[in-house]
């Protein structure tokens, strides 16, 4: 920081001392102005007289004034206007500049309040002056001295609005730009927190899904490797290819964290209602028994929309197969409903089975977060009878960021 910039840093820092000052170089001048007479005689433009006591101390009243303008605008407007009228009416010719004090406070008062105010007062200095000058004052009224203070006083009043207008501006912009760098950082907070739910409802998904299954099949080669090896060796087999899907599946997500422009990011494309029947072909592996119905009429749909839909089945049958019993049979069906994809998962368990609770746990509440996110809704809770029922009404249109829908096939 250099000599100017401390100095500024200090003013800014003690602003009496800057209006001391200010007000100590307006004495001088107004002291030295009042050494000056404009008006003399045999030809002679400029001559030196001695003012008078009077107005030497109007001069020092008003220039001490103006130390207070910052904390009491209009009060040192009010009191240095009193002393400029004084001076016009009681001052002999030629008079004391005790006016100049007067235009310093209008300019204050301009600068720190607004612009019709501005105008009231800036008229009413003028008039109130100027008028006292011209009427009562000892010069005729128009000698260029009456009209020189309509002129610095409107001026004043206009340099002082012009400062305010400017500042007003410089720290709308400011308060633009630090609003702007919030804003960025609450959306990018944002950003990272829906993303990190992402990528948490997706392992919960894949690790819920497939450990699921190995532990059925894990239970069922323990209960049978002594009687049936065969069918032990299905079963670990099956055990296999759901520990190697499951492994797929979390390098594919974690692969999502990496930057852009890894070589090793994943590229394959994520899940959907295609692969329909390879998922429920796991569950059938492990003993359960589902039934699927489609009547989706071959649409095609938005990736995010076919992920949550791929996704809402497989939580589902995760959680009739962990919760429903050995005995239990699934529904599912995927219907076309004009504008809407209704997913529907039906369980047949038994009332003094464990169903899961629709106010908590990670997977009801990720199948939530996924269906709202896309604007649709998700229904959730136990069947009349025993079982369970997933009801998820999913928009066959996705919204883009501007709020038009957009497109399908």
């Amino acid at each position: 920081m250099n000599t100017l910039d401390r100095a500024r840093a200090h003013l800014k820092a003690h602003p009496m001392a800057l209006d001391a000052a200010l007000a100590a170089a307006v004495l001088v001048c107004m002291v030295a102005g009042s050494f000056v007479d404009p008006h003399s005689q045999d030809g002679v433009t400029w001559t030196l007289r001695t003012p008078d006591l009077a107005s030497l101390t109007l001069i020092t009243l008003g220039a001490t004034a103006l130390v207070f303008r910052r904390r009491a605008p209009r009060t040192v407007l009010a009191v240095t206007g009193t002393l400029s009228v004084i001076e016009s009416v009681t001052g002999d010719d030629p008079r004391a500049p005790v006016a100049m004090s007067a235009v310093i406070a209008l300019y204050t008062v301009a600068s720190t309040t607004d612009r019709p105010t501005t105008w009231r007062i800036g008229l009413l200095t003028m008039t109130v002056l100027t008028g006292a000058a011209m009427l009562a004052g000892p010069l005729p009224w128009y000698a260029q001295e009456n009209l020189a203070i309509f002129a610095w006083t409107g001026m004043a009043a206009t340099a002082g609005d012009a400062i305010r207008s400017r500042r007003a501006f410089v720290d709308a912009i400011k308060e633009r730009a630090e609003r702007a760098e919030r804003t960025r950082e609450e959306e990018a907070r944002r950003r990272v927190a829906e993303e990190r739910l992402r990528i948490a409802r997706d392992l919960h998904d894949v690790v819920a899904h497939h450990i699921a299954l190995v532990n059925v099949q894990a239970g069922v080669a323990a209960h049978v490797m002594d009687k049936r090896p065969d069918q032990a060796k299905e079963a670990l087999s099956h055990v296999r290819e759901a520990s190697r899907s499951a492994l797929n599946e979390l390098r594919a997500t974690v692969g999502l964290l990496r930057q852009s422009g890894d070589p090793e990011a994943p590229t394959e494309p994520a899940p959907g209602l295609d692969l329909l029947d390879e998922l429920v072909g796991t569950f059938r592996s492990a003993g359960l028994q589902v039934e699927v119905a489609r009547a989706d009429q071959g649409t095609t749909l938005p990736a995010a929309v076919d992920l949550a839909a791929y996704r809402v089945i497989q939580e589902a049958l995760t959680n009739v197969q962990k919760h429903a019993g050995n005995s239990a049979k699934a529904e599912v069906s995927v219907v076309r409903v004009g504008p809407h994809m209704e997913i529907t998962v039906l369980d047949n368990g038994t009332p003094d089975d464990t169903a899961p609770n629709s106010g908590g746990g990670h997977g009801l509440l990720g199948m939530r977060e996924r269906v709202t996110a896309l604007r649709g809704t998700l229904t959730t809770g136990p069947r009349y009878g025993g079982g369970f029922r997933v009801h998820a009404i999913l928009p066959v249109r996705t919204r883009t960021a501007t709020g038009e829908p957009g497109e399908t096939v």
